[in-house]
């Protein structure tokens, strides 16, 4: 196979404990991705015997935010010991803090100059952090129309000319190709403007944020752009499953991502 494929253990087989969750995608050959790993039990997911692909890498602050941009390299800063312990290879931050359901802290529509160098010093710090304990960043883009409303610079044309101007071999973009598809379209375009920029990509199908073949992405087709621009890196399932959170929507839901991805 051409890509390591990954599954997001925070939205499939919902209704098992976490740590069960990241058993059951190990077992079926997946990498796993967390979000926010405060609280969680790290020991046993270490235990597990899964590779970790990517998790949340700041807890506070906004890297475009020259008043609390402080707060997202100390929360990092303290989130790399589990990264470390689970063998994370990718900490993924996000242009603005994001709040209660994905919601931004503080709402702006509007992108300024500040922002900009705000977010590009943020990045360059970053990337000496990483580059310290051999940890990627990654900038995740996101949509600003149903998701996600107020967070600025947070498109994925704006989040690759951050991640090209740092310029920094620990510092890459999330793809979030969900999150493209309903901001921007073109996907296949995009995806290999970005390839060189890439650590890891994420999708979900539009509309609902399901598994591949539930919408109107063509994701076999945005697999064989992917393998012709030569990327072989991770790509993680961000999405629910459309049947539900038992186990066998799960099993289905994570059948219908390995197929899509799946080299012809």
């Amino acid at each position: 196979m051409s890509f390591r494929l990954a599954v997001c253990a925070e939205m499939v087989y919902g209704e098992l404990p976490l740590i069960d969750r990241v058993r059951r995608i190990h077992e079926q050959g997946f990498e796993v991705e967390l979000w926010d790993t405060r609280g969680r039990d790290i020991p046993a997911l270490a235990a597990t015997g899964a590779s970790f692909s990517s998790m949340s890498g700041y807890f506070g602050g906004s890297v475009i935010d020259a008043a609390n941009a402080h707060e997202v390299l100390a929360s990092a800063e303290k989130l790399v010991p589990t990264a470390l312990e689970l063998g994370v290879e990718r900490m993924v931050v996000h242009p603005a803090e994001l709040g209660e359901g994905g919601r931004a802290v503080r709402p702006t529509h509007r992108s300024r100059g500040d922002m900009w160098l705000t977010g590009l010093r943020t990045l360059e710090k970053l990337g000496e952090l990483g580059e310290k304990h051999g940890i990627t960043f990654a900038l995740e883009n996101l949509n600003t129309i149903l998701d996600h409303p107020g967070i600025p610079l947070a498109r994925a044309k704006d989040t690759l000319a951050m991640v090209q101007a740092v310029n920094h071999p620990n510092v890459k973009m999330m793809l979030d190709l969900y999150h493209a598809q309903i901001g921007e379209g073109n996907l296949i375009e995009l995806v290999r403007a970005a390839q060189p920029f890439t650590g890891e990509i994420q999708v979900a199908d539009v509309p609902g944020r399901f598994e591949p073949g539930t919408g109107e992405i063509n994701y076999p087709a945005i697999a064989k752009a992917l393998k012709e621009a030569g990327y072989t890196g991770v790509v993680g399932l961000e999405a629910g499953a459309i049947g539900g959170q038992g186990i066998d929507a799960g099993d289905a839901a994570l059948a219908a991502f390995r197929a899509a991805f799946s080299p012809n």
